[in-house]
């Protein structure tokens, strides 16, 4: 008799066959895929022959794939370095390149155009070529040899790097003005958010009482720690009669439209921690730098570790050869911060005013003309092509001014030009290298003081033992106005007599303390200070914080300074969890019983942001949610004017002192009418606290601060695909730290190097970076110096023994 399943059993033979054959294709396309992921490892061991080398380049990895590269000349190291950023980082430096050309979609498509378009209007590729052609010979020299070495490690890949395996294109070759565009990239990273704010300020100003609008951007506060100078007198609290003959702001408290209004991750700006102690105050008697430079956290890591090293004087061997150490910049052919054995320096993003909002007077007749000092002027207008992968391309208009390109939107009715010094020539230079052979303090600062890089505060320590401050970069030289709003340069009486001439740039040496410090804050007050430009400063918080542990440090170490990059005490905060403790009387508990469990956990707090600490997190959640709801009342007119207006966001870096000021003093005609009493707004922001996690059911006991504050580095792919980031991103992990304290740590920024060093004494110092060397997910380098980062382990400044020899030949 026949089975009724017989008739199937061919069927389901077939069926599996047809799965065996789908998974051996799957295999195999999963084996040719790996194996072209393989082809783009960059090349660790052996003889390489290229063109562009006068000598042979020698390139020993340690095993955390730090190089040590030796040459015969400056030029063949960076060639050298070239090379290997290629291999490593290549694809990082075209976004880099390709972001400050505003030519992201020709990769990315068509969802990189609204980029593309914001920073096209600069012409930053044109303007890049023509600095090139006036540089120095020697640097073009330089450039040269890094861009040879860049598409020889490029080419000499056995495939593309596998982003464009992705992608589905070839890399375009590297080009001498793509290291310009390197430098770009940096002056927008660290300047391209000062348009918005001074644009928020002068919307205030024409929205607000007077009194009111100073009052809420005051250039200091009472958590100042300056150089030079001391504190400014606080602006004091406009009283009823700023507000007599203007309306006085009386809007209702709105919950936020979203979360992250009141509690989500402050916009920090790149920012850093820099200080040094000098020989007398050490317990070796040699100088000590310490830096931590705060940048947004991706992967790879911005910055690629390196030791240079070529004759001094090549005719006599015997001489000892310039070695550099530290921190390179994929794109560019110098070391960024470092040793040099004779000198040591390092950066903290300066918060100078460099750029400014010009509105333009134009004739209503026509749109031709606008008004300048000499007279009408006609626009000028150029076309941009803005090359689109998988789309038709797009042209784009750009309207320049003799102050610089035109914003596409008008703001408020008003048309406005974007006057920056990264448009000026003698802005943007790759002087810095000079620094890199300097042979004393005086030297090394004259040199920071006309180089061409984002305005930075810049500290130097010699092998001596002295110390010394001033700032890297370019800065405007402002007449007739201070440069805070957007305002007319049309009559000629306000405006930029060019740059401030480097010799008039303020410096500190020797300071009598011993000390100097860094932390994005105010650093000196006076004429210096108008010169300088009052406003863009972080709040002086982690400044003081730092400064006051170095004044008690008499024998200081290398993990001292460990120690103080890694506080994550909360010094900020302390007197905000009285003040809650303080609102919270039995009278308040009683009137809602949940403030009790709220009380109880924000006293068991020992004034850290650690990850277990549910106080931490509670108090500085309440005064974030009192900040919103305090200021968007008094800024109500300018929400009305603009609705993208956001005061709590735009200057979370200046909230502190006026906060602080109104929750101290409690004027009664500032209050929100909404409250009887300073105590009920107080009580309303922990209520509006209770009643957000409430709603989304969070117990208050499971809240600590590291539940927000995880950190994961993400690829740029896994950003467009997630699913890509268990491939490409770290593991998420719960870090201490916060923004208004040494260890500056958010889920999106961070220290994104810590290192410690004295020059002449490297070999004792410290250096770790998030991620690893390498951009390739399968090198073995691509995430191995995460774990010392995120621990605050203290690794080697300089790398170990060489575990990989790669040698650079010359043809022919």
């Amino acid at each position: 008799m026949t089975s009724p399943d017989k008739p199937q059993r061919p069927f389901l033979r077939r069926v599996a066959i047809a799965a065996v054959l789908l998974l051996i294709v799957a295999g195999l396309a999963l084996l040719w895929i790996h194996s072209r992921l393989r082809a783009s490892l960059p090349r660790l061991a052996g003889e390489v022959t290229v063109s562009g080398l006068t000598g042979p380049v020698d390139v020993d990895r340690d095993a955390l794939g730090i190089p040590t590269l030796r040459g015969q000349t400056r030029n063949d190291v960076a060639f050298g370095l070239g090379f290997l950023h290629a291999q490593d980082r290549f694809f990082q430096m075209d976004l880099q390149r390709r972001q400050a050309a505003g030519e992201l979609s020709e990769l990315l498509g068509s969802s990189a155009l609204a980029e593309d378009r914001q920073l096209r209007i600069h012409r930053f590729r044109t303007r890049a070529g023509d600095i090139l052609a006036t540089s120095p010979p020697a640097v073009q020299r330089l450039i040269q040899a890094y861009t040879a070495g860049v598409n020889a490690g490029l080419n000499n890949l056995d495939d593309s790097p596998f982003e464009y395996l992705v992608l589905r294109t070839s890399p375009a070759p590297w080009q001498e003005e793509d290291t310009f565009l390197t430098l770009f990239a940096m002056f927008h990273l660290l300047q391209g958010p000062d348009l918005k704010v001074e644009q928020s300020r002068g919307l205030m100003m024409a929205t607000l009482p007077l009194p009111l609008f100073d009052f809420l951007t005051p250039s200091g506060s009472s958590w100042d720690a300056p150089l030079l100078g001391g504190l400014l007198p606080p602006i004091p609290i406009p009283g009823p009669e700023a507000f007599e003959h203007e309306r006085l702001p009386r809007a209702a408290s709105v919950p936020p439209s979203h979360p992250a209004d009141a509690l989500g991750d402050v916009p920090v700006a790149a920012g850093s921690n820099l200080w040094a102690v000098d020989g007398r105050h050490t317990a070796d008697g040699g100088a000590l730098l310490a830096n931590d430079m705060h940048l947004p956290m991706t992967m790879p890591n911005l910055w690629y570790r390196a030791v240079f090293s070529w004759p001094a004087d090549p005719t006599n061997p015997t001489t000892e050869p310039h070695t550099i150490s530290g921190a390179t910049l994929p794109g560019a052919p110098l070391m960024v911060v470092g040793s040099s054995g004779k000198l040591a320096w390092g950066f903290t993003h300066a918060g100078v005013d460099t750029g400014d909002v010009v509105i333009l007077d134009t004739d209503p007749a026509t749109a031709s003309t606008y008004s300048t000092p000499e007279g009408p002027k006609a626009f000028e207008r150029s076309t941009e092509v803005l090359r689109v992968k998988g789309g038709p391309d797009e042209s784009m208009e750009v309207v320049s001014t003799v102050w610089g390109p035109v914003l596409p939107a008008a703001h408020l009715g008003q048309r406005q030009v974007s006057r920056w010094v990264a448009h000026e020539s003698a802005a943007v230079n790759f002087d810095l290298l000079e620094i890199e052979t300097a042979a004393s303090l005086e030297q090394a600062l004259e040199i920071a003081n006309r180089s061409g890089l984002p305005a930075q505060n810049i500290i130097v320590a010699d092998h001596t033992g002295r110390i010394g401050w001033s700032l890297a970069g370019r800065v405007p030289h402002r007449f007739g106005f201070s440069g805070r709003v957007p305002q007319s340069w049309a009559d000629g009486t306000r405006g930029w007599q060019g740059l401030l001439a480097p010799e008039s740039v303020p410096r500190l040496l020797d300071p009598e303390s011993g000390r100097l410090w860094a932390a994005n804050n105010r650093l000196v007050d006076g004429e210096a200070l108008t010169l300088l430009g009052s406003d863009g400063y972080a709040l002086g918080a982690r400044a003081r914080q730092i400064r006051d542990q170095l004044q008690h440090l008499e024998q200081a170490t290398v993990d001292d300074m460990l120690q103080i990059q890694l506080d994550d005490r909360a010094l900020l905060l302390e007197p905000w969890q009285q003040l809650w403790l303080q609102a919270l009387t039995p009278e308040a508990i009683a009137a809602d019983g949940r403030r009790q469990e709220f009380r109880q956990l924000i006293a068991d707090w020992d004034g850290h942001a650690a990850v277990d600490s549910v106080a931490y997190r509670l108090v500085r959640d309440a005064r974030r949610w009192l900040a919103y709801l305090v200021f968007e009342q008094l800024t109500a007119p300018c929400k009305a004017q603009d609705p993208r207006f956001f005061y709590s966001n735009t200057f979370f870096f200046l909230l502190e002192q006026p906060l602080w000021q109104l929750v101290t003093e409690r004027p009664a005609h500032l209050l929100n009418p909404e409250y009887g009493t300073w105590d009920d707004q107080l009580l309303a922001a922990i209520d509006a606290l209770l009643d957000y996690h409430q709603g989304r059911d969070e117990p208050l006991a499971d809240l600590n601060w590291g539940r927000f504050n995880t950190v994961s580095l993400r690829h740029p792919f896994s950003l467009a695909l997630p699913a890509l980031g268990l491939w490409l991103d770290t593991a998420p992990l719960q870090l201490p730290g916060d923004t208004y304290m040494p260890r500056l740590q958010t889920p999106r920024n961070g220290a994104s190097q810590r290192m410690v060093v004295s020059p002449g004494r490297e070999a004792e110092g410290i250096f770790h970076m998030p991620g690893g060397q390498s951009g390739h997910p399968l090198s073995p380098h691509y995430s191995d110096g995460h774990a010392a980062w995120a621990e605050g382990r203290p690794t080697p400044y300089l790398p170990g023994p060489s575990t990989y020899h790669l040698q650079l030949r010359p043809s022919g």
